[in-house]
């Protein structure tokens, strides 16, 4: 059960154009942000910031970010963003197929993923690990398939969702339907359940 209600959408319409930014990359509004809304300038903050991190650059679509966003999460521990994360992977505008997600932890051994996105992947799981585990061999293992800024956008996906993963898991925020569905039907193989975000 959230241990903080959300904010009505209504009751806070100078966070209109904010939210919008959300509905219109995850198709709904996250109550995460109505739970920030309490702080407005937060949401504005947290919406800007997003804007940057979400923005796909030729080093690193849309794609790959998200199963960046997807195993950090877990590998954080955080179910409401894994079943987000899970979410977005599917929306129109990310190719990944509902097969890739779904087996998306075996990354290091399944065919679905190339060496490019393994090394992405293996850092997110290390970056995100409490305590941090990312040793110099993971840097070894990005530059050989990306430049510096492209690491800098891997490394901002990762703690873009840590920030998130510390406030839901902290909340035990509600989850949406449309993420509901996703983790549920994608995401069970792998182990995820609602838990605490019923």
């Amino acid at each position: 059960m959230a241990r903080m209600d959300p904010l009505a959408k209504e009751d806070i319409p100078e966070l209109a154009e904010f939210f919008g930014v959300f509905e219109q990359r995850m198709g709904f509004l996250p109550n995460s942000l109505l739970t920030m809304a309490h702080r407005p300038e937060l949401v504005q903050a947290f919406a800007g910031l997003g804007k940057v991190v979400y923005t796909p650059t030729d080093s690193l679509p849309l794609q790959l970010r998200n199963m960046i966003a997807h195993i950090a999460s877990r590998a954080s521990g955080c179910l409401y963003c894994a079943a987000h994360t899970g979410s977005n992977t599917l929306k129109p505008g990310s190719d990944l197929t509902a097969k890739k997600l779904e087996k998306l932890w075996e990354y290091e051994t399944n065919d679905l993923f190339n060496e490019r996105e393994r090394a992405a992947l293996r850092f997110a799981q290390a970056a995100a690990v409490v305590p941090n585990a990312v040793e110099d061999e993971h840097f070894i293992d990005l530059r050989q398939h990306y430049s510096e800024q492209g690491i800098v956008d891997i490394l901002s996906i990762i703690s873009y969702f840590g920030y998130l993963n510390r406030w839901n898991d902290s909340m035990a925020t509600a989850l949406e339907p449309i993420p509901t569905s996703v983790g549920e039907t994608h995401l069970g193989e792998g182990g995820w359940t609602p838990g605490k975000h019923k």
